[in-house]
């Protein structure tokens, strides 16, 4: 009787390796005959899910089985997963109990299966993808603002110009697996004795053996280097922004792409402006008078010099918006405000003229300027 892994597994027809292996581990602890003494139909269920983990785990036995259907796994008439999957027959459960640590199975199970590095966690060694690398730089608010260019030195394994990050300048396809990286062995597992795919004891794995260790970079198929970067800033990032250079990072291992180079920007304090949002904070002292009589004044904004008029009788504390002088806006058009707060400042030092035209003009608006005397006496200041 023809067998549907998929509905078995209990996944679609386009799920990937990863959700086969995650079905199968979920599957296989439920059903496991140790979870289930006595019962028979779980044991066959369990022998069930794991030949259909078996076929659909490997890439060649998945597209055999999705083009010929279950038939490409009979032999003889009989229902099996066909060549490959030998010994599952004789499936012994009596080493578990009931502390068995499932992880530590599903560790072999590429093995057992010979599903190779894609199911388990042991498997063909594959070269690494480069280390991504961090570079902290300082940058001004003006340089947060409108946007910059800097340059900056970066220290990193770059490849081997000379051996192409093989490491050696001579190097041979292993023979002991033909280039493939891994042999075919009889292994002892808890499940019993197994055909099993394991990494080649004679290259390790890597499919070649280097015959003479490159000279330049002694074996290594990278070489430290310190380079010259160009990094640009765009207008209106913010204190903590995090800029991200492809490529730019450690070289990977035996050709494989190099990680990236991420830059973390920090926003030096300004000592006239402060930023909140887009928007551009500035506190702008104005005399006694200006707040009085009112007055146009220059105020300092991260482009120069812009003008601001003050009305009459402006008190301390009064916010003034300049449009369009903040910061530009990182994502979208246009620019944040310029909030003006204005700090009145009362004269601290009066000639006597000074003083006696003050007080003049403080009772024509109905206020005495002399010290309250009975105050002082109840303070015992007199």
């Amino acid at each position: 009787m023809a067998k549907d892994y998929y509905a078995i597994l209990g996944i679609g027809r386009d799920a990937s390796r990863e959700e086969v292996k995650k079905a199968y581990k979920k599957l296989a602890k439920r059903y496991h005959p140790d979870m289930n003494e006595g019962d028979p139909a779980a044991a066959e269920k369990f022998k069930e899910i794991n030949e259909a983990a078996a076929v659909l785990g490997d890439e060649e036995k998945r597209r055999q089985y999705d083009t010929l259907g279950h038939e490409a796994f009979t032999r003889n008439g009989s229902a099996g997963p066909g060549p490959g999957f030998s010994g599952f027959e004789g499936f012994d459960f009596s080493g578990f109990g009931a502390g068995t640590d499932f992880g530590d199975i599903f560790d072999h199970l590429g093995d057992i299966f010979g599903l190779g590095s894609g199911f388990g966690s042991r498997g063909n060694r594959r070269a690494r993808r480069g280390a991504d690398l961090r570079y902290d730089l300082d940058i001004t608010l003006k340089e947060a603002a409108f946007g910059t260019s800097k340059r900056i030195m970066v220290k990193r394994n770059e490849t081997c110009p000379d051996c192409h990050g093989s490491g050696g300048a001579k190097v041979e396809t292993c023979r002991t697996c033909n280039g493939a990286g891994y042999v075919r062995q009889a292994r002892r597992t808890p499940f019993g004795i197994f055909q099993s795919t394991g990494a080649c004891p004679a290259c390790h794995g890597e499919g070649q053996r280097i015959l003479e260790h490159c000279g330049t970079c002694h074996g290594e198929g990278t070489l430290p280097v310190e380079k010259e970067l160009e990094v640009e800033i765009p207008a209106g990032v913010a204190d903590g922004s995090r800029l991200r250079l492809a490529g730019e990072g450690e070289a990977g291992q035996k050709g494989a792409p190099a990680g990236d180079l991420y830059v973390f920007l920090t926003v030096k304090d300004d000592e006239v402006f402060e930023r909140h949002g887009d928007d551009i904070l500035l506190s702008c002292p104005i005399s006694f008078f200006q707040a009085s009589f009112g007055a146009e004044i220059e105020v300092p904004t991260l482009e120069g010099k812009a003008k601001l008029r003050i009305p009459t009788g402006t008190q301390s504390g009064t916010i003034f918006r300049l449009r369009g002088k903040g910061v530009k806006h990182l994502r979208g058009h246009g620019r944040g405000d310029q909030l003006v707060t204005t700090q009145v400042e009362t004269p601290k030092r009066l000639t006597r003229k000074q003083q006696r035209l003050m007080k003049e003009l403080a009772k024509e608006f109905g206020e005495d300027a002399e010290p309250d005397k009975g105050l002082l006496e109840r303070l015992g200041l007199r």
